[in-house]
């Protein structure tokens, strides 16, 4: 196959993903063509994983469910599809007969991972490409523990040490043969190939990228720190979070940019935003549209107080509320990738936690400082860790909104009952609760995928 048709077909990828977003049947049975796929050269790997269509997407309902938005009636009836309705009122049946690109998207990106790691390991040994062979393992090995994280906070119950083993997980996909059966396996298991991929993928990757949409170092530590977070061991997150901002502490200064601004922050790619560490942008839906009636949460709006930057560098006007306009892909389509301002919050918390209030609160002033108009921020204290904790969380929902860590941050908080919080909506008449430690935190699987695989479905 000569360079330019195989460059073709790698190029053409997004088109690929757009039909089978537009399907109804879901990825793992789709069966991509793997005669179309031969990648010979590391360039060709590179290339591959350069399709930020492809590898820089996630999961966005979660956005939809969090408790952080609130839509009308109208809004509401508006909705293009039903999983969007069903996300926000958390349904038994979210997808129904819809195509779930929430579970497509990152199984897509599993795919083409194992394409790339199987491809590495058929070139010849190249001692000159070596850095970059490295590089590229490292890639996609982070890919994919991305995806399969991402698929985690989705799909299965929260992590629970007593219940890990026995929980159902997603499937893991540790090559490229779709016509492979592969079963749920545990939640254990599932968050183990979560961090074997990503201890891996520090030792491959570069310490410093050229563009965003290519995972460093940095990137790989802030991830480990995510999914410890979300596994509730807060030695290893904490302990990752400072190896990250260890390399890369950048903070952007609030007060430099514009709040009358459609989109305040820099463009994150290729590298405006110093904060970024990883560009993700969160999958596409009607409530994520810039026209959606879609708006803040109205009490998370009124916890920033007048002289809090974010106020009006995060939300908008839009009547009957405020809409969320500050995120740091600084497009209309939401911010999902990792930036520094989560790891801050992520250290604090784990201090705290371990009893060091003061230096958890050291790390919280050094953030909130950059969020505040000249002059007008007061450094928090704290009596207690307890107190320092709860005001670090409470920041953290307030910083970190519309990035889709909300939804893994309730999964976890709700085993703690300081923490806990019950969802509630009420919609054309009727009133939804979300309680904690309900089972509807875990999203149905597709159901087609569970009659073509044979998988469990979730409980619900």
């Amino acid at each position: 196959m000569k360079r330019t048709d195989k460059l073709i077909t790698i190029f053409l990828l997004p088109a690929y993903l757009c039909l089978l977003l537009s399907c109804k049947k879901d990825f793992l049975d789709t069966k991509p063509n793997k005669a179309l796929l031969v990648p010979e050269t590391l360039a060709d790997l590179r290339a591959l994983l350069d399709n930020a269509q492809v590898f820089n997407q996630s999961p966005a309902l979660f956005n939809n469910a969090d408790g952080d938005t609130w839509v009308n009636d109208a809004g509401f009836n508006g909705y293009f599809l039903e999983q969007e309705r069903g996300s926000y009122t958390w349904a038994a049946d979210i997808f129904g007969t819809e195509a779930a690109g929430d579970w497509n998207v990152p199984y897509q990106q599993v795919f083409y991972a194992n394409i790339v790691l199987e491809g590495l390991d058929k070139l010849p040994a190249d001692t000159a490409g070596a850095a970059e062979r490295n590089a590229v393992r490292g890639t996609a090995l982070f890919h994919r523990a991305f995806a399969l994280y991402n698929l985690a906070q989705e799909f299965t119950l929260p992590y629970n040490p007593g219940t890990a083993n026995t929980d159902p997980g997603i499937p893991i996909r540790l090559n490229s043969d779709v016509n492979e059966k592969v079963g749920r396996g545990s939640v254990a298991g599932t968050y183990r190939q979560i961090l074997q991929d990503l201890l891996k993928a520090r030792m491959f990757l570069p310490a410093t990228v050229n563009y965003k949409t290519r995972p460093g170092t940095a990137a790989a530590f802030a991830m480990l720190a995510r999914v410890y977070l979300s596994m509730s061991d807060y030695g290893h997150a904490g302990s990752y979070a400072d190896s990250c901002l260890q390399l890369s502490p950048a903070l952007l200064n609030y007060n430099s940019y514009s709040t009358t601004a459609t989109r305040p922050f820099p463009r994150a790619l290729p590298n405006s935003n110093n904060e970024v560490l990883f560009y993700s942008t969160a999958l596409s839906y009607t409530f994520t549209g810039s026209a959606s009636p879609t708006v803040a949460d109205s009490l998370l709006y009124r916890s920033y107080a007048d002289n809090d930057l974010r106020k009006v560098l995060f939300f908008r006007t839009l009547s009957p509320g405020f809409k969320f306009k500050g995120n740091y892909a600084g497009i209309i389509a939401y911010f999902s990738g990792i930036a520094t301002d989560e790891m801050y919050l992520t250290r604090a918390e784990c201090l705290a936690r371990e009893g060091k209030k003061d230096a958890a609160m050291a790390g919280l002033n050094t953030l909130l400082s950059t969020r505040w108009r000249p002059g007008t921020y007061v450094p928090y204290s704290a009596a207690t860790a307890d107190e320092a904790l709860a005001l670090i969380l409470n920041e953290r929902r307030k910083e970190l909104t519309a990035r889709g860590t909300r939804w893994a941050d309730l999964r976890r908080l709700n085993s703690d009952a300081r923490f806990a919080v019950m969802l509630t909506r009420k919609v054309r008449g009727n009133t939804y609760t979300l309680e904690p430690g309900s089972k509807r935190y875990a999203y149905p699987i597709p159901k087609e995928e569970v009659q073509l695989s044979g998988i469990a479905q979730n409980e619900r």
